[in-house]
């Protein structure tokens, strides 16, 4: 029994194949352990979205070859980027299916390269969960975009959905195995379907008709697909079984960024978006990305996104740098900015988001209900989740999985407590 360790970096999707990965070298046999010293061999499931995150897969890797452990780089980088780690065993994320004789091959010492484009049946394979109450649900593989900032697209290709009937399926089973949450994850979620002549809203239709006690939390959903399916969308969030909570990524308000973001809506669809969700779901968790510094942006530019945020108050904003990506379009634009100056527009854009959080937050004062115990916090508390997928923080250790009453009298600007 070999022992393996996977390190894992970057989305949810990623945390899917890994749990995969486990699953199958499982049932091979193989011991999953839970740290690198232990381990004989270790996969590094990679990411490639930001440069900080590249760096400290590299910096690991480097700690990996110094104390002379089998590696194999897995996911994104190994694809896309396969020029940064030759000499080590690679997997691409289509290429699951691989991964026992990838494993074996590189335990006798061979160098494997398993990242040419496959399809797959991604669905319903063995599995060892990170959360054993959480079910990540990929719906498809790829999307339909092509926004230059973005190197993933050379990862995970274009949109290739999953069929209806094999995502029901892996739900069911799932809630059969005491799963309460299912995070329905893709690079695009408002996508799904395109290609195989259906849509998000229909899925949606179909899983929330399942039977028991479970309730889904929609991935990331770029707001052009949304809007064409935004009144279908809204009718099915009606479903006790659907978090009121939805990612509806905006990264820019201004017009002429977006399109230099190869992204297909204008600033403006997106704040019809968000308003119309607030009329019908005023307590919907709404959360969003926001790139600062992007090439050409000026203070102004920038600005129309700080006015966005204080406008609509989203209840999250996750808030990145531009970091400049190998093989994207972006790297040819004119109009780079300092690093110094996309600094100070991510401290600006934060220090405004955490007070508008706050406000937003501290509207749940008082409010009394069920949450989810679905993570386990520092100092012997539990995070839960009420309906709209905000995290509560408990100050006593329960079972994952357990259900609470609480009654909110304290807020911080990440969290509510009881």
């Amino acid at each position: 029994m070999n022992k393996i360790y996977i390190k894992t970096y970057g989305c949810s999707y990623n945390f899917s194949d890994s749990e995969v990965m486990k699953g199958l070298l499982r049932k091979k046999g193989f011991n999953i352990v839970d740290n690198e010293e232990q381990a004989e061999l270790v996969i590094v499931n990679s990411c490639i979205v930001k440069t900080p995150t590249e760096k400290k897969i590299l910096k690991y890797i480097e700690q990996l070859k110094a104390a002379k452990k089998p590696i194999i780089v897995a996911g994104c980088m190994a694809k896309a980027l396969p020029e940064k780690v030759r000499g080590l065993s690679l997997m691409g994320p289509t290429n699951l299916k691989n991964i026992v004789e990838v494993v074996e091959e590189t335990l006798h010492g061979n160098i494997v390269e398993a990242i040419a484009d496959e399809e797959i049946a991604r669905l319903n394979l063995p599995k060892v969960r990170k959360n054993p109450v959480v079910e990540i649900l990929p719906i498809n593989e790829g999307c339909l975009g092509n926004c230059s900032y973005c190197v993933v697209k050379l990862a995970r290709g274009h949109l290739r959905s999953f069929r209806p009937n094999d995502i029901m399926q892996q739900l069911k089973q799932a809630v059969k195995e005491g799963v309460k949450e299912i995070w329905l994850t893709s690079q695009d979620t408002a996508c799904y379907g395109k290609d195989i002549g259906l849509n998000l809203a229909e899925l949606l239709q179909k899983l929330v008709r399942i039977p028991g006690d479970f309730k889904i939390r929609l991935g990331m959903a770029n707001p052009f697909f949304i809007m064409e399916q935004l009144e279908d969308l809204l009718d099915v969030f009606m479903s006790d079984k659907l978090f009121k909570f939805i990612h509806i990524p905006v990264q820019s308000a201004d017009n002429e960024i977006l399109m230099k973001m190869n992204r297909f809506y204008k600033a403006e669809e997106f704040e019809y978006i968000f308003k119309k969700i607030k009329q019908v779901f005023p307590d919907m968790t709404i959360a969003t990305d926001i790139i600062v510094g992007f090439p050409s942006e000026t203070e102004d530019q920038f600005k129309k996104s700080l006015e966005l945020v204080k406008r609509l108050k989203p209840e999250i904003v996750n808030i990145s740098r531009y970091w400049e990506r190998p093989k994207t379009k972006a790297i040819e634009l004119d109009g780079k900015l300092t690093t110094a100056e996309t600094k100070e527009r991510s401290r600006a854009l934060t220090e405004i988001f955490e007070l508008i959080s706050y406000q937003n937050n501290k509207r749940w004062l008082g409010w009394e209900g069920i949450a989810l115990v679905d993570e386990h916090g520092k100092n012997n508390s539990s995070i839960a989740r009420n309906f709209a997928y905000k995290p509560i923080v408990v100050p006593k250790r329960f079972p994952l999985g357990t259900k609470l009453r609480v009654k909110i009298n304290k807020v911080t600007s990440y969290d509510l407590r009881v």
